[in-house]
This record gives C-alpha cells, sequence and structure tokens, in this order.
C-alpha cells in the first residue's frame, strides 16, 4: 500500500508547536508575532487563501493585519503602504496576495518588501541567497515540500528528482533548495521534450505544471515518490457539483507509487504551515529569542 504524506496532519502537530512557542515566549518579546497581507482586487481565490492563513494565524497566536485594496488601486500607493509596513515595529512578516491585476508591475512591489520581513521568500535579496545557499527566508510551498519529506525520513541526498514547472513561486525556489540539499535535480516544463519519459527516471516527482491530472502512469517509474503541488477544481459529471484534483491523476498511478501527496490535504496546508514559521523566525530574531523554534519542524 502506498503511504499517504498527509500534509494536513503534519501541519496541525507543527502548528500546536509553534502556539507553545509563541506563548512560551510572548512575554519576553512583549507582543505577539505580526503578519501583514495585501491583497488587491477581488479575485476569489485569493478571498479564500487570505482567509486561510487569517484562520492559521489565529491558531497559533500570531496577529494578522489584512490590507484589502480596490483593483483601482495604482501602483504608487501600494509601493507606499509597503514602505509604511516595512517600518512597522508590529509586523514580523509581509506578503503579498498573488495572483494580483496585470495593470501592476509584481516583482517590483516584491522587490520594496524588507527581506527580513518577506515570508514569501520571493525579494530578489531573498532569491539571491538561496542561489548563494546562505540562510534567509525560504518561498513557503518548496519549505513545505521539503519538511514534508524530511518527517517521512524520505532521502533527498542523491536522489533523482524531476520538478514540473518552473514557476517563481514553486518551480525554481524548489530546484535549488533540493540541490542545496544534495539532491540530483532535473527541471521540466512545457516545452521539454518526451516530458514522460524524463519524468519516468525520477525517485521523486514534483508536478507544480498547473495542469489537471497531467502525471499519468507512463510518467511514473515503480516506487517512485509522487509530490502533486497543482489544485483544480473541475465540473463533475454532475454539472451541478464540482471536484477537486491535482496535476496528478492519482488513481491511475497509486499503485506504482511508493509515497504521494493528497489534493486536497497535501502540500496546501504546509505552504500555509510555513508561512506561520516565516513570520516566527523574523519575530524570534527580531527579540532575540531562543533558536529551539529549529527543534520544532521535522
Amino acid at each position: 500500500m502506498s503511504l499517504k504524506l498527509d500534509g494536513k496532519k503534519l501541519s496541525l502537530e507543527i502548528e500546536e508547536r509553534l502556539n507553545n512557542y509563541i506563548s512560551g515566549n510572548k512575554k519576553n518579546a512583549k507582543r505577539a508575532p505580526g503578519l501583514a497581507v495585501i491583497r488587491i482586487g477581488e479575485d476569489p481565490a485569493s478571498g479564500v487563501y487570505v482567509n486561510n492563513k487569517e484562520k492559521a494565524c489565529s491558531r497559533v497566536g500570531i496577529k494578522s493585519f489584512i490590507f484589502h485594496l480596490k483593483d483601482n488601486v495604482d501602483q504608487k500607493e501600494v509601493e507606499q503602504l509597503i514602505k509604511k509596513l516595512n517600518f512597522d515595529k508590529d509586523i514580523d512578516g509581509m506578503l503579498l496576495q498573488l495572483p494580483i491585476p496585470e495593470k501592476f508591475d509584481e516583482q517590483r512591489l516584491i522587490s520594496y518588501i524588507n527581506p527580513s520581513k518577506d515570508v514569501d521568500g520571493l525579494n530578489e535579496i531573498n532569491i539571491g541567497k538561496l542561489v548563494k545557499n546562505e540562510p534567509a527566508m525560504r518561498s513557503c510551498t518548496p519549505a513545505g515540500i521539503i519538511n514534508l519529506l524530511r518527517s517521512h525520513n524520505i532521502t533527498i541526498e542523491g536522489k533523482k528528482i524531476v520538478v514540473i514547472g518552473r514557476s517563481l513561486l514553486v518551480g525554481k525556489p524548489l530546484s535549488l533548495m533540493l540541490l542545496n540539499l544534495n539532491g540530483t535535480v532535473t527541471m521540466t516544463h512545457s516545452k521539454t521534450s518526451n516530458l514522460n519519459k524524463v519524468c519516468k527516471e525520477a525517485d521523486i516527482l514534483i508536478a507544480a505544471a498547473g495542469k489537471p491530472n497531467l502525471v499519468d502512469s507512463s510518467f511514473v517509474k515503480e516506487g517512485a515518490v509522487i509530490i502533486d503541488v497543482g489544485i483544480h477544481r473541475l465540473k463533475s459529471s454532475d454539472k451541478n457539483q464540482t471536484r477537486l484534483c491535482g496535476d496528478v491523476l492519482l488513481e491511475d498511478v497509486i499503485s506504482k507509487v511508493f509515497a504521494y501527496t493528497p489534493v486536497p490535504g497535501g502540500v496546501g496546508p504546509m505552504t500555509v504551515t510555513m508561512l506561520l514559521v516565516n513570520t516566527i523566525f523574523s519575530w524570534q530574531k527580531q527579540f532575540g529569542l531562543s533558536s529551539t523554534l529549529n527543534d520544532l519542524l521535522p
């Protein structure tokens, strides 16, 4: 039977430890950690994600500051808000909820975020430190995937790892993080020739292509570990109903794999948890708190 890498279960376990850590250190810090989330426009999925982050903050004792801006706000106003939050001593972490309306220069806005508060790890300084394998904020989804693998004692060092997708949010930082952990990493994408043959060589296959049910059994070698980053809502046979699926056609590959992540309940919960971890790391650093937070992760 294949091993389910239960991200929801692990995230709740880590959250409990984070809650205890904050409770035990809040007296010395004299305030709770603070996370600011900037949302622009009315993208419905963004609304759900921001709500989930707010709830997760509440569970562990992080104070959340939600800034929901109308899509008629201009670039300069958002830049000014980011600059203001950079100097706000009650805020340890900050993120720009993506996607944002096309009229904005996304990377320019991210570049304004103080690297020490950049809990999404997308500022060019943090990306540069990742390339150099220096300590810095790490992108949440890749960090969540690595902790999920570690929690089940799945070895990264020396393994052949194929990543499908080259986004700045997942594919690129994840490939670098795995390389820094001595994995042998191949990055693939929509233009890769014979994609299924390349993927079939992987000991660990990570699908972050953004295409529903892309990965079937022809992509997977016997005994591989499959990490599914995708999440899509598709219409079911009953037109009034929808169902969630990932980039992996799980029912077609599950008999071949050693381990897999479910959708939902796999990578998604760990992404939110690592956002909390990054916020607390920043809080910890600001107040010179004990470094035992590292012991709270797998």
